[in-house]
């Protein structure tokens, strides 16, 4: 058995799917979804399109920096969305997993003092993360390939995070 958690570019189209199907069967309508940069780019404008969410924002949040290697804290980068842009509003944070949760919770709690409701979606959450999702595709312990980083960059960068 692998220890680590396979995600083609097609389950992703079945998991952003069905985890869209989830959200709209709950009643649930986001007047704008949150992803968390890089990962939840790809889920926010997946359940973008299958949600008709035309408004989408962009959270850049720097926590891994490789394989199970971590800050001791996630820190938000610049540009940090504006709360007045958030104020009233229901917001559906996305992101490709809930590993620690620490990555959502900041998200939602820098959300949760400015909108009318916050909730979390993500393809994949762990058994320990500090957030429990609203809106889960898939629970595993396991390490997961996600098809957007598991090929190595075409460039080299100083300071790369590889696996992240």
């Amino acid at each position: 058995m692998s220890d680590r958690e396979e995600l083609s570019w097609d389950r992703f189209g079945d998991a952003s799917r069905d985890l869209a199907q989830v959200i709209a069967d709950d009643g649930f309508e986001p007047d704008l979804i949150l992803s968390i940069a890089r990962g939840g780019l790809f889920v926010a404008g997946a359940l973008g399109y299958a949600l008709d969410v035309k408004n989408l924002h962009v959270m850049n949040v720097e926590f891994y920096t490789g394989v199970d290697q971590r800050l001791d804290m996630p820190v938000m980068l610049p540009p940090v969305p504006s709360a007045v842009d958030l104020t009233g509003a229901t917001v559906l944070v996305a992101d490709d997993v809930a590993d620690t949760g620490k990555t959502l919770k900041l998200v939602r709690d820098f959300c949760s003092d400015h909108v009318a409701e916050v909730r979390c979606a993500v393809i994949y959450q762990k058994p320990h993360s500090e957030v429990d999702c609203e809106y889960v595709w898939k629970r595993t312990d396991k390490w997961i390939n996600f098809p957007w980083s598991v090929l190595p960059p075409v460039t080299e960068r100083q300071a790369h995070v590889l696996d992240a």
